[in-house]
């Protein structure tokens, strides 16, 4: 995963977006990662499995943790 210092992004918010197309970029302030920015369709992506397994838990679907 790349990563731009908050400055970096900041001043090369265009740049910014082109990495995060290609893939996950992780954002540093003071040396922490604070946010990551990616596409579009790799939010969507990961919403969607996120709702998945959320839909699968409430119908009970999938390995139980009692086996």
């Amino acid at each position: 995963m790349q990563i731009l210092t908050a400055k970096d992004a900041k001043y090369g918010f265009g740049k910014l977006i082109d990495l995060a197309r290609a893939g996950p970029v992780a954002v540093a302030k003071h040396g922490r990662t604070v946010v990551v920015v990616m596409s579009v369709e790799e939010y969507e992506r990961l919403k969607a499995l996120d709702e998945g397994i959320a839909t699968s838990k409430l119908l009970g679907i999938g390995k139980s943790t009692n086996e």
